[in-house]
């Protein structure tokens, strides 16, 4: 287990470019064969990544949460961004396409993750956030999720959005997860910044190519600096901080949120002119 601690919006502003990706950059979350996990201390949200390859991959974090296990007082999101793959919670087995949500409650003290075919190892992303109750375990496929379509080809952020657990979709305690796809030519996410004070967030880049990067800006929005990431790395956003991009190519990224509010619209926008 990684644990990245909080950072506040004050020392920020002395960060070194290694000191920011210390504290805010996961860069190893896929590794064959093997779970990584990331504890962040903004709202206790755990982000990890498990590819299962010829073995099953069990959800065990140790002795890291003090607790029986993992989800005993935690809920969960699995996104699979690799091949066809499976995760089974309990006595009951769910198959997972790329790009399918499953959301796993409270309480399943069972969950396994496993690849149906190791030369081409399903990569599960996964978020997690601390739960007072329990909702039902509910599998998303991405054919039957809500999409919707913003931006436009002038702006370069011409998107598509899909939204797995929130308000409206499966429910939860307080986790809010889902995918925003950018078409071809187009690179900007979340322009205009907004903040989000009531949540932190997490952002899970993927579907690149090895040569391109993204250009991942955070920091108060008079105070900016950026990041550049590779495929399949992830930010920890805090709720002091923007959170928006821009890439050399296309991309697509998981957008993950826990905090005070269950709320997806509670943004406070950020002016062009107020940023720095």
């Amino acid at each position: 287990m990684d644990i990245r601690y909080e950072v506040g919006p004050k020392d920020f502003k002395t960060y070194t470019t290694e000191e920011m990706r210390e504290a805010f950059l996961v860069e190893s979350l896929f590794e064959e064969g093997a779970l990584h996990l990331s504890y962040s201390h903004y709202d206790r949200l755990i982000i990890g990544g498990a590819v299962p390859s010829h073995e099953a991959i069990a959800l065990d974090a140790g002795d890291a949460l003090k607790t029986d296990y993992f989800l005993e007082r935690r809920e969960l999101a699995v996104i699979n961004i690799g091949g066809e793959g499976t995760v089974t919670v309990g006595k009951d087995t769910y198959k997972m396409a790329k790009r399918d949500c499953l959301y796993v409650g409270r309480g399943n003290e069972h969950v396994e993750f496993a690849s149906n075919d190791p030369q081409q190892p399903a990569r599960f992303y996964l978020v997690s956030a601390t739960a007072h109750q329990t909702y039902p375990t509910k599998l998303a496929p991405i054919g039957e999720a809500q999409p919707t379509k913003l931006g436009s080809d002038a702006e370069s952020n011409n998107r598509t959005i899909y939204k797995y657990i929130h308000k409206d979709g499966i429910e939860s305690c307080q986790l809010m997860v889902g995918m925003t796809l950018l078409e071809p030519n187009n690179m900007w996410n979340t322009m205009p910044a907004h903040l989000h004070d009531r949540r932190m967030e997490a952002y899970l880049y993927f579907d690149m190519e090895e040569d391109t990067r993204v250009f991942h800006f955070m920091g108060q929005p008079q105070e900016t600096r950026h990041l550049v990431i590779k495929n399949e790395q992830a930010v920890i956003s805090p709720p002091w901080s923007i959170h928006s991009g821009v890439g050399t190519s296309n991309y697509t990224f998981i957008w993950a949120m826990a905090g005070e509010n269950y709320t997806f619209t509670d943004m406070d926008t950020v002016a062009m002119e107020e940023l720095k």
